[in-house]
């Protein structure tokens, strides 16, 4: 213990140890003869030479002079797309660093270079602050805060003063779970929106989407409310009944609403994150423990924490509910829900809600690209949603795109995105605002985390 605390310590503090870390506000970084993705639009620009300094892209060429004391990485053969963005992680709400540096890094490992924390605590003031000054190095860190729910909001007055106290702490975002009532999230809502600080997260049975999207969410996680919205008298059923995301009604929808929702989401600029890979392979039949159990991602989750996710996963199996062909069907409508929002031009952030039920922080958001492209989006649609897009949300200005002035967030991968967005995996190296990570130096932190 003592050793790896010693290596998050060097990890963390940014310090260079060999080769492995490299800071290009110390001196330029030059990756040569790389394909480009620049995200600026579905194209790829080849062998191109690319130049890091002060954390920032300073130029991209195919001959560009640099200093003789740059660091000098082939990118031949190799492929660079601008660092994701992880737009439903959570880090643990505890006051203990260190086990949040563990997550961060899970995340920086894995070329998300941007995340919000959707379960705040205080310390995530702290740790934020830290992330900004350089004294911790991580991915740029946007925090909810401790949630509203109805297990912490029992009336309207307490939940308007939690509000108050949370925009003048300095929270990013309100994260809101379920259980809320009609009238605990209006004054939460409307308090709010009086004191500009968006609310983001779940939609409580209780108040139902068409409120949710008038009130003015943020962001709706989960396509959490979006089922329920459309079965007919839902509102004659218990959340009970109903089950969790409406899983257990979703046969009953009515699919000729669908245009209203997205229409009002739309309207109302609600961004929507669908943390698509937390259903399939939690809710998802065909996914099963030996499926978690045989993934190589799971050896940097705890023991304790696998065999937990997989007691709720044969919780829900055992369900009387659970029917295999209807949760087939659950998995096909959220699919098809997440590419009619595409269609329609509401806009999507890539999520999957890591550590959550067979989700690893970092490598869980690859295989959440690969189930967006499941539901009909493209490879480039599905990076958009964690470049682009995540820029935009965030208004971030100098992100989510590779060009001279954009912040030097990238990652360095084996293949062709465009063309298999699997190869996101395939990562070879990661920037995280001019701090170079080596693939030797990632192997070496990932193998002091199995568990």
């Amino acid at each position: 213990m003592k050793k790896l605390l010693t290596f998050f310590s060097l990890l963390f503090c940014g310090i260079s140890f060999g080769q492995g870390i490299s800071d290009s506000r110390q001196r330029e970084i030059v990756i040569q003869a790389v394909n480009v993705v620049p995200m600026d639009s579905e194209r790829i620009v080849n062998d191109q030479t690319v130049i890091v300094k002060d954390g920032k892209i300073v130029a991209i060429g195919k001959i560009l002079a640099f200093g003789k004391n740059a660091l000098v990485i082939d990118g031949r053969g190799k492929y660079l797309i601008p660092g994701l963005g992880e737009m439903h992680a959570h880090v643990p709400p505890v006051d203990d660093l260190e086990p949040m540096k563990e997550v961060l890094f899970l995340f920086a490992a894995n070329g998300i270079t941007t995340i919000r924390g959707m379960l705040g605590h205080p310390r995530h003031i702290e740790l934020r602050s830290k992330i900004n000054s350089g004294e911790i190095l991580g991915p740029l860190f946007f925090t909810t805060g401790p949630s509203f729910s109805g297990l912490s909001v029992k009336t309207a007055a307490y939940g308007i003063d939690m509000v108050r106290k949370q925009k003048e702490t300095g929270y990013d975002f309100l994260k809101l779970h379920p259980g809320l009532t009609k009238e605990t999230f209006g004054a939460i809502s409307s308090t709010a929106n009086e004191v500009g600080i968006p609310f983001v997260g779940h939609v409580s049975f209780g108040v139902g989407v068409w409120r949710a999207i008038d009130a003015g969410y943020s962001s709706i996680d989960h396509l959490d409310g979006f089922i329920e919205g459309l079965v007919p008298n839902i509102e004659t059923m218990t959340e009970q009944q109903a089950g969790l995301f409406a899983m257990f009604v979703a046969d009953r929808v009515d699919e000729t609403r669908i245009p209203k929702l997205m229409q009002g989401l739309k309207e109302k600029n609600i961004w929507v994150v669908p943390t698509q890979s937390l259903a399939d392979r939690w809710f998802a039949p065909n996914f099963t423990e030996d499926s978690f159990r045989n993934d190589p991602d799971s050896k940097y989750m705890k023991i304790e924490t696998v065999n937990q996710w997989v007691e709720s996963k044969k919780n829900l199996v055992a369900n009387e509910k659970y029917d295999v062909v209807k949760m087939e069907n659950f998995i096909k409508l959220r699919r098809k829900l997440i590419f009619e929002c595409q269609k329609n031009g509401v806009g999507l952030l890539l999520g999957c809600d890591a550590p959550q039920v067979f989700n690893v922080p970092g490598f869980s958001t690859h295989n959440e690209l690969q189930y967006l492209v499941a539901s009909g989006l493209t490879p480039y649609e599905a990076l958009l949603t964690g470049t682009v897009n995540v820029a935009k949300y965030l208004n971030l200005s100098d992100a989510g795109v590779i060009k001279p002035g954009a912040v030097a967030d990238l990652i360095l991968i084996g293949g062709n995105p465009l063309t298999d967005i699997s190869q996101t995996k395939k990562i070879e190296g990661v920037m995280l605002r001019g701090q170079w990570m080596s693939k030797t130096f990632i192997e070496s932190g990932l193998k002091r985390l199995e568990k």
